[in-house]
């Protein structure tokens, strides 16, 4: 049954996702809230990226509009340097110095676009920058033109055809790259481009009548170009209405409402008049006043509907920078949450499993090993150890809580168990120790009638079989001391009065072993023992010459050496065996020493198949009985040597009459 529990843990741990982390409570919490946290954060991650741009889109229209107002401040430059030479070129001498005037003019502008496009350049879209530097090639050109115009080669058709294609170059360059993002500045960006086209043919309609007006008619194809820029006024107009708001569209009209307006709809009407090539009678000077004040009006309209759009970018841009804010407090605000979930989910669990953890290990560690304990040396009619009182896990949960009270009872059950394992063994320590009480007193009659049969036999065969029995009842004798010995038992008293002399304290433990003829006492030097000690320490050392008989090679003897060491008496028995490992000798000299239980415990269930023998904790107790200490050390060349150190207070110096057994 447990052999397939734990195979099903072991299936069930395998099956376990190797995540990192998940071997701990805060990383599964961790994990587990992660995975939603990640889906919000790319979603507020999207929100982000849209609002981003957004802000660029709305930061580069700003710029964008900015640089077109700029462009047409060049274009209306350019437009009226285009209408003056035209002027000058249609006769108009006055014209001279308001065209020199005007070339400055111009280039100041174009100077001032450039360092713009130095400044703002990568703010601005690829193409828009493209066309821009495009146009400075038809710009560049008019150097030339100016220069004709003032050597008086200059055609006047060709001229105003060049001043003509740098400005559409300029307004082409103001189309490219029109922003898309926001719908509402998409709009006025492109009202703000037909308005453009607009104002250019109105600009374009003062130069080339200008020069009509000053030459006073119509050259060949010079009235079907008034008609086309006429209708591509029409038409740019239109198309501004079509895009323009309520306001941008009022302002429009209030344009052409004006005194200039309508007297330059007149001038019109009077140009009408000279299709056919006759005579007009209309003054170039008023021409260009009036309609440069309407051309004027419109660069306003323009101007308007530009810082319209710019702010309008402006404010998305600013909104757009709200919003990524917002964003971003969101996600910081959804990590925020989530972490302090996460420190809270986990301390909510790991701190009532910490302090389970800490309840079991002192369950483990101190309340239950004091328990069991406390059964052990308790007498009889001792009381059992109380119940421990239930302490509360803080913040537990309903399965933590069922897990804590699983624990306790576990030690419950262990301290029920360990009780009656207790009252087992101490019934069983009992019936061992009456047991020997019995053997011993038996064997002591049966040895009593030994001796007393062995008075009175003369036969010589008969005697030696007497004294085999004999010897073997001394050891029986001996076996049933040690069962008391393990039992906790004092042994029956086998006193002797006085002081005995050491050597025949080893003579008497040598008799109850079975193989006492392989037994040498190589060199003990004389020393009394007290009496009253005299039974226990040749229990003691018979005990020793029986494991150094046991582990000796048959044909090899066992020494016994003694000598005094400054107060004290030491006992050696060695023997010449194969000797014991290094981890066996250290748990032997632990059972020796009387660390290696108490001796009733020996007898327990819980030290069978130990690798110890039982000699040796009898000889550990009859040591502590005696306040000797007892320790095996490797013999030099092979074996063990068992060294006994008696204390001075067993050890008398010999009477001149030694006290006999």
């Amino acid at each position: 049954m447990t052999g397939n529990v734990m195979t099903a843990l072991r299936s069930t741990a395998l099956k376990t996702p190797a995540l990192p982390g998940w071997n701990s409570i805060r990383g599964r919490v961790t994990i587990v809230l992660a995975v939603p946290t990640c889906l919000l954060l790319t979603l507020v991650g999207l929100g982000v990226a849209d609002r981003a741009a957004d802000w660029s889109a709305a930061r580069g229209t700003e710029t964008h509009v900015g640089v077109l107002l700029r462009v047409q401040d060049l274009v209306r430059e350019v437009q009226r340097e285009r209408g003056l030479t035209s002027g000058l070129l249609g006769g108009a001498e006055e014209y001279r110095d308001d065209v020199a005037a005007q070339r400055d003019r111009t280039d100041q502008a174009r100077r001032t676009l450039r360092d713009l496009l130095l400044e703002e350049g990568d703010g601005l879209p690829g193409a828009a920058v493209s066309a821009l530097r495009a146009a400075e090639v038809p710009l560049a050109a008019l150097t030339s033109t100016r220069t004709a115009v003032d050597t008086g080669t200059a055609d006047r058709t060709a001229t105003l055809r060049g001043y003509t294609t740098a400005v559409t170059a300029l307004i082409d360059a103001e189309s490219a790259g029109v922003p898309d993002g926001d719908r509402g500045i998409a709009r006025g960006a492109q009202a703000l481009q037909a308005l453009a086209r607009a104002t250019e043919a109105v600009a374009l309609e003062r130069g080339s009548l200008n020069g009509v007006f000053a030459a006073g008619r119509f050259r060949s194809g010079e009235y079907l170009d008034f008609t086309e820029v006429r209708a591509t006024r029409v038409a740019a107009l239109s198309q501004f209405r079509q895009l323009a708001g309520r306001s941008q569209e009022s302002a429009l009209d209030d344009a052409f409402a004006g005194a200039a307006a309508r007297r330059v709809t007149g001038y019109e009407t009077r140009a009408e008049r000279g299709a056919d090539g006759s005579a007009l009678d209309v003054d170039p000077a008023r021409w260009w006043a009036d309609m440069t004040t309407l051309v004027d009006d419109l660069h306003a309209v323009q101007k308007d509907i530009g810082d319209d759009v710019r702010d309008r970018a402006a404010d998305t841009g600013s909104a757009a920078t709200g919003e990524l804010y917002a964003f971003l407090a969101l996600g910081a605000l959804i990590l925020a949450v989530v972490a302090a979930l996460a420190v809270v989910s986990a301390r909510s669990i790991t701190r009532p499993l910490g302090a389970l953890a800490d309840e079991a290990d002192a369950v483990a560690g101190s309340r239950l090993p004091d328990a069991v304990r406390q059964i052990q040396e308790a007498t009889p009619d001792g009381t059992r150890p109380a119940r421990p009182e239930l302490s509360e896990l803080p913040g537990a949960a309903r399965e933590i809580s069922r897990l804590a009270a699983a624990l306790r009872n576990v030690e419950h059950t262990a301290v029920g168990l360990a009780a009656e394992q207790a009252v087992l063994r101490r019934t069983s320590t009992q019936s061992l120790a009456g047991l020997g009480r019995r053997n011993q007193s038996l064997l002591t009659r049966q040895l009593g009638l030994i001796t007393t049969l062995e008075s009175q036999e003369l036969d010589p065969g008969a005697l030696a079989e007497l004294f085999e029995l004999d010897h073997l009842a001394t050891r029986m004798r001996r076996n049933a001391e040690s069962l008391l010995v393990l039992a906790g038992e004092e042994s029956p008293a086998r006193s002797w009065k006085g002081t005995v002399p050491v050597t025949d304290v080893v003579r008497s433990a040598v008799s109850e072993v079975e193989q006492y003829q392989r037994v040498l006492a190589a060199d003990v030097e004389q020393c009394g023992i007290r009496g009253h000690c005299v039974a226990e320490l040749s229990h003691l050392l018979a005990e020793l010459v029986e494991n150094a008989l046991v582990f000796s090679p048959p044909a090899q003897p066992v020494e016994v050496y003694g000598w005094r060491d400054a107060g004290e008496y030491c006992l050696a028995v060695v023997d010449r065996g194969p000797g014991m490992p290094p981890a066996r000798m250290a748990e032997a000299n632990e059972a020796l020493s009387g660390r290696g239980g108490a001796p009733h415990t020996v007898l327990g269930p819980r030290r069978t198949g130990a690798a110890l023998t039982l000699g040796h904790h009898v000889v550990g107790a009859l040591a502590s009985r005696l306040g000797a200490q007892v320790e095996l050390r490797p013999t030099q060349g092979t074996g063990v040597s068992a060294f006994v150190a008696l204390p001075t207070a067993l050890v008398r110096e010999l009477p001149s009459r030694a006290a006999t057994v």
